[in-house]
């Protein structure tokens, strides 16, 4: 796509935002930025922006907005609100920023959605890829904008992409050469008019792949699967239990790919069948990519995760803090309860997403000592769980760990793993879960 002097707006100056800014106007664009935050709460981004010479405007959108030739869509403005809207209605493209990106990538791509393990499996994708290509790129929806590396690319290597469905909503020519669909569960029903809605979003990672792609999908998500039949990529299905007939499985406590033993799951660092899961979809991509067998399982026995998913952050007196604030499911939730055989002081609560709780009815019977329940979610978890275990309402994050610590005895774990969104009380996952540290460390 050629970008050079046409009148781009991107709209939403949040990370994306401003990288895919940068990148137009490397390009040649005419960019300008517009946000409805005030100019106050955006001080630092528009400093940014002035020494980089790109215009913007910050406390709404002002008709230059409707004078571009095309919108790049930040992922926290629904395509569906009146403003955008209004734009498409006149005739002007919206396209997300890893459409963008994507036109200027050189290197083959990879790109990754599911509701759960998205950032896990983005990850170690990336970990295996760097055994043969120290320059593979490892960005998107995991907190790396694509458009902040893709100059990087080169036809001889990789470049690994997290997409949400937010992003995937507006898409019209990314391609990537492997498309990896981990799971579907509920999840964002906040912003989609129903389930279908957003499994449909997700499913658009499709859009462009031909018979010479590879579709890496769940073969145990019954309507993954059934989507998956009418594709005309090369699939390979992986499956948690064990069916030997696709191509990867785990039978036995152990990994298969492609017919042979990769791994013993008790080597690996990684534990729980998500992980297994994430694992399989991870090697499956690599391997697609000419990463050998021996390699992946070296990465494998050496991976230890990532950045709040299960991090262990402290043990205090025999309690062990963890932190989970990547955990923004019921289902992200359900695979953190599994993975402790130890009694957990749950630290839960945020910004709901429209989710079913009560799924977790069972588990927070059998794995929950303690509630202790914070943000806009708190009061219809207690509505759904005060008669499960008892529950504790702090008012910040700060006394939610101190509350905890309170009530923890040795061997117990102190999970942070909300399942729900950060945005009532933080600006991400990442600043919530980096907060939940730093108070952990500071604990006497």
């Amino acid at each position: 796509m050629e970008v050079r002097d046409k009148k781009i707006t991107i709209l939403g100056a949040a990370r994306s935002g401003v990288a895919a800014a940068r990148l137009l106007k490397a390009k040649g664009a005419k960019v300008f930025v517009s946000d409805i935050m005030e100019y106050a709460l955006k001080k630092d981004i528009a400093k940014e922006l002035e020494s980089e010479g790109i215009p913007f405007e910050f406390g709404g959108h002002s008709g230059k907005v409707g004078e571009s030739e095309f919108i790049v869509l930040s992922p926290g403005i629904p395509v569906k609100s009146e403003f955008v809207r209004s734009l498409i209605a006149k005739g002007i493209p919206v396209y997300s920023e890893i459409e963008i990106a994507s036109w200027f990538c050189q290197a083959p791509m990879i790109a990754v959605t599911g509701s759960n393990g998205k950032t896990t499996t983005t990850t170690l994708i990336g970990e295996m890829l760097k055994k043969c290509y120290p320059d593979a790129i490892v960005a998107g929806n995991i907190g790396f904008p694509f458009s902040a590396y893709v100059q990087e690319s080169h036809k001889e290597t990789w470049a690994v992409i997290e997409v949400s469905s937010f992003q995937l909503e507006t898409i019209d020519r990314f391609h990537p050469k492997q498309a990896v669909v981990l799971n579907f569960a509920p999840n964002h029903l906040d912003r989609y008019d129903s389930y279908e809605d957003y499994l449909k979003a997700k499913w658009r990672i499709k859009k462009n792949l031909n018979s010479r792609d590879h579709l890496i999908y769940n073969a145990a998500d019954e309507k993954l699967s059934e989507w998956a039949r009418n594709i005309a990529a090369v699939k390979l299905g992986f499956d948690i239990d064990g069916d030997e007939k696709e191509q990867a499985y785990y039978k036995n406590e152990s990994i298969y790919v492609f017919g042979q033993k990769l791994i013993d799951s008790k080597d690996m660092i990684l534990r729980g069948r998500h992980n297994y899961m994430n694992a399989m979809a991870a090697a499956l991509a690599a391997s697609n990519a000419g990463i050998s067998i021996d390699q992946i399982r070296e990465t494998l026995t050496t991976f230890k995760g990532v950045e709040h998913r299960l991090e262990m952050v402290r043990e205090i007196n025999g309690v062990k803090f963890v932190n989970d604030s990547k955990a923004t499911t019921v289902e992200s939730l359900s695979f953190a309860l599994q993975s402790f055989n130890t009694p957990v002081i749950l630290i839960a609560g945020g910004k709901d997403k429209g989710s079913d709780f009560t799924r977790l009815n069972d588990l927070i019977k059998k794995h929950v000592k303690e509630l202790v329940l914070i943000g806009q979610a708190a009061e219809k978890m207690t509505e759904i769980w005060h008669k499960l275990k008892p529950v504790h309402h702090p008012e910040t994050l700060e006394q939610a760990v101190e509350t905890a610590f309170k009530l923890a005895a040795p061997n117990d774990v102190v999970l942070l793993s909300p399942a729900c969104a950060s945005f009532d009380m933080f600006s991400d996952f990442e600043d919530r879960g980096r907060q939940f540290k730093a108070i952990v460390n500071g604990l006497k």
